[in-house]
């Protein structure tokens, strides 16, 4: 080895072996050289060798295995174009998530790239697993919803090897409070759940009930949207009118705690719910009771799923589903491509907008009479 000028040997030495597993001579998994080995190959100490190896292990190029050896990282396959995207959701195949993904799936085979498909059933255990495993994977970026986004992250150090990496990753409908300056696309959800409140109060309901998911960034934005709209019209905001549900409580929760605040006697002519899964059983619940919707009490959804059209025919909030899942992809081609923040397109935040149907009673002219 000739000592280049000003460079020390271990650390040319560090660019050879460098170069070689970026330009694939030493490739990802495979085992490296000995210290012996080295030091004899390239005249020089085995001291000098585990300087340059001590680098090379702080920068992620190699992993030392006791009693094996060290071997170049298989994250290095990273650095090579694989054409593979990942996509991580909470869920895949029920409610908005299929044409989410379809609209993902249109623009990366459009530019030929393929999907790798994973959910984490929204547990933050499952979304770690997940990231370990895709971490192995040759990906050239990841698009992931995160598991209950509105509680502290636990596995920021997955996401700094993402970032160490150099792999781009777009968060979609959620985002973690410690990664908000991450990429992402977004609805308003705040402004969503301030037109469904409003458009309740102008039809006249006094008595709302709102019902919310505690645990994800869209139920505590919509919920902000339904105290916006309350204290705009002149009505205090009570705790006690609202149910908060976790992701293991959702299909019980919100059912049950209607029933047993009509039971005990609580006035309600309208209801404010985080999504249309949540409008569709509370509607059940109140027909259960013997209560007519919208005459009784009016219910509003979210999403404007397939389920907002079906016999109940919820007013409710449009949810772009395969336009967002359309923007996400293009956002994160952008930042594969590099393409400068100041010069890209693809709005960061999606506006909401009401859709009408009769789940909710206009309740003015009654009062005028």
């Amino acid at each position: 080895m000739t000592q280049e000028s000003g460079k020390t040997k271990y650390y040319v030495l560090m660019e050879e072996l460098k170069e070689s597993i970026l330009s694939g001579k030493i490739k990802a998994g495979e085992k490296l050289p000995s210290e012996n080995q080295l030091s004899e190959k390239y005249h020089i100490s085995r001291h000098t060798v585990r300087k340059a190896l001590s680098i090379l292990g702080q920068e992620g190029y190699i992993v030392a295995e006791h009693g094996r050896g060290t071997f170049c990282s298989q994250r290095m396959g990273h650095l090579k174009q694989s054409k593979n995207i990942a996509v991580i959701t909470t869920y895949i195949s029920d409610y908005i998530f299929p044409r989410l993904i379809q609209g993902m799936d249109r623009v990366l085979t459009e530019n030929g790239y393929s999907i790798i498909l994973k959910n984490t059933a929204n547990s933050r255990t499952k979304e770690a697993k997940v990231l370990e495993d895709i971490l192995t994977k040759d990906i050239d970026g990841l698009i992931i919803e995160p598991a209950k986004s509105q509680i502290l992250c636990r596995h920021m150090n997955l996401y700094g090897l993402l970032d160490k990496y150099q792999i781009p990753y777009v968060f979609i409908q959620g985002v973690y409070s410690q990664m908000k300056e991450k990429p992402h696309i977004l609805m308003d959800d705040c402004q969503g759940g301030y037109l469904v409140t409003k458009y309740l109060l102008d039809m006249g309901h006094k008595n709302l009930l709102g019902i919310f998911k505690a645990d994800d960034f869209q139920g505590q934005e919509r919920h902000k949207g339904y105290v916006k709209a309350l204290q705009e019209a002149g009505f205090s905001y009570d705790p006690d009118r609202v149910i908060w549900f976790h992701t293991e409580d959702r299909k019980t929760k919100p059912g049950l705690m209607t029933r047993l605040l009509l039971e005990q006697g609580l006035s309600v002519d309208g209801i404010v719910c985080y999504n249309d899964q949540i409008a569709v059983s509370v509607v059940h619940v109140l027909r259960e009771m013997g209560k007519n919707v919208p005459d009784d009490i009016s219910v509003t959804g979210y999403d404007n799923s397939v389920m907002a059209g079906g016999d109940v025919s919820l007013t409710t909030i449009v949810h772009p589903q395969e336009k967002l899942g359309e923007m996400a992809a293009e956002l994160l081609l952008e930042k594969i491509r590099e393409v400068p923040e100041e010069k890209s397109q693809i709005p960061r935040l999606i506006q909401p907008e009401l859709i009408l149907r009769n789940s909710v009673k206009d309740r003015r002219k009654k009062e005028e009479k």
